[in-house]
C-alpha cells in the first residue's frame, strides 16, 4: 500500500477503500450555503441562477460563491445557530459511517462551506467521538470588525483556484500513490465539479446539478437519493460480489 504522510492521513490505518465526499446536500438533505442564502442573503432565485452560470462556464465558482455568501451580513454565531436548528443528516449517512468505521474505510469530507459549520453540524448531528477529516474553505472577520458582528465576517477560500477550493488537489495526493486505495466520491452540485474525474468510482445525486455536469461531459456516475444505496453498493464491492467497474456502468 502507499507510503502514509502528512499529505495523505487517510492512508494511516493502511485501507484498501477511501471515500472522499461532499458535505452540504450530501451528507446533509439541504445545503447550508444555499439556506443561508435563500433565508439570509440575495435570495433563491439569483443563487440557482449562479449556479446555472458556473455549469454552463460564464462564471468561475469561486466568484459566483463568493457573491452568496457576500449577501449574507447576519452575524456569524447566529448563522450557526440558524442551520444547526435547520439542517438534517441524510437519512442514510449514520448506518454507512458506522459500516465504514467498522471496515476501515476513511471517510474525508472535502467541502466548498466552512469548516467550524461543518464540525457543528456533525457535532450535532453525528454526537460526540465521529471521527472525519474535514478539508473545507474556512472563514475569517472582516476587517476592523468581530466575526459576530453584522457583515463582520467573509469567506476564507482554501486555495487560489478558480474553485476557491479544487477538490482534485487533496485527491490526487492519494491516486498519485503507488498501490492506492480504491477511491469512491459523492457530490451533489457545483463544487464538485473538481472532484467529478477524480476517483473510482463517483456518487451524483440524483437531480442536482452535478448530473447534469457529468451527462454534459460524459463523466461516468452513479445515483443515489440517499445514503442507503451508496452503503449497499459499497459492501457489495468490498465484498467482492460486484467490481468497481460493473458499479460505474450502472451493472449493479
Amino acid at each position: 500500500m502507499g507510503s502514509v504522510s502528512s499529505d495523505t492521513p487517510a492512508m494511516a490505518t493502511n485501507p484498501k477503500f477511501i471515500f472522499f465526499t461532499d458535505f452540504d446536500g450530501t451528507v446533509t438533505t439541504d445545503d447550508s450555503n444555499d439556506y443561508m442564502t435563500d433565508n439570509l442573503g440575495y435570495g433563491r432565485e439569483k443563487r440557482v441562477q449562479g449556479n446555472k452560470d458556473v455549469l454552463a462556464g460564464r462564471v468561475h465558482f469561486r466568484d459566483s460563491f463568493q457573491e452568496m455568501m457576500d449577501s449574507i451580513t447576519t452575524p456569524y454565531a447566529e448563522c450557526t445557530d440558524i442551520l444547526l436548528a435547520n439542517i438534517q443528516l441524510d437519512p442514510g449517512f449514520k448506518e454507512f459511517y458506522a459500516w465504514a468505521r467498522e471496515n476501515n474505510v476513511p471517510v474525508v469530507i472535502l467541502s466548498g462551506g466552512m469548516q467550524p459549520i461543518i464540525r457543528a453540524l456533525l457535532d450535532r448531528l453525528l454526537g460526540p467521538g465521529w471521527d472525519i477529516q474535514i478539508v473545507s474553505n474556512d472563514v475569517r472577520p472582516r476587517e476592523g470588525k468581530d466575526i459576530n458582528d453584522e457583515g463582520g465576517w467573509r469567506i476564507e477560500f482554501h486555495d487560489d483556484s478558480i474553485h476557491g477550493h479544487d477538490k482534485s488537489i487533496e485527491i490526487r495526493k492519494y491516486s498519485s500513490l503507488p498501490n492506492r486505495a480504491t477511491m469512491f466520491y459523492a457530490g451533489d452540485g457545483v463544487s464538485d465539479l473538481s472532484a467529478a474525474k477524480e476517483t473510482d468510482l463517483l456518487f451524483a445525486k440524483a437531480d442536482k446539478d452535478l448530473v447534469t455536469f457529468c451527462e454534459n461531459e460524459k463523466v461516468p456516475f452513479v445515483t443515489f437519493r440517499d445514503w442507503t444505496s451508496i452503503t449497499q453498493t459499497c459492501k457489495d464491492i468490498a465484498a467482492g460480489k460486484i467490481t468497481v467497474q460493473d458499479a460505474a456502468k450502472g451493472r449493479i
